[in-house]
């Protein structure tokens, strides 16, 4: 069996993603899960940087285009949240895109649509 990346971590990550989602429910924008989420790490101390900006270098210059990810959480887990009917490959390659001009190894893709709460583990 393989170890889980950042196991706890991403324990932490998931659980304030369902208490949101208890909390909240599906149908909102998502600023307002984000406003939630940035709550819930304050009251549980967790670490994160909201909207972190990262460049993307190229040979000698900084590419003027930049990613934004939702949350970097504990400085090492991306965290990118949806209101979408269904994830998608596109989302998905969000996540890497993060993943690759962070040099991080996990990204948390998580949408609040639909019935429940969806999430998935992005390692890259």
């Amino acid at each position: 069996m393989t170890d889980i990346i950042y196991r706890q971590e991403s324990y932490d990550v998931v659980g304030c993603l369902y208490e949101v989602f208890n909390c909240l429910g599906s149908g909102l924008s998502e600023i307002v899960y984000k406003d939630a989420l940035k709550y819930e790490f304050i009251q549980r101390n967790i670490s994160f940087e909201r909207e972190k900006e990262f460049s993307v270098p190229y040979k000698d210059i900084i590419l003027k285009h930049k990613f934004y990810a939702d949350f970097v959480v504990y400085d090492k887990i991306i965290l990118e949240i949806k209101t979408v009917e269904i994830l998608t490959d596109l989302h998905l390659g969000q996540c890497i895109n993060y993943l690759k001009v962070s040099k991080n190894k996990l990204a948390i893709l998580a949408n609040f649509k639909g019935e429940g709460l969806e999430y998935k583990r992005v390692v890259l």
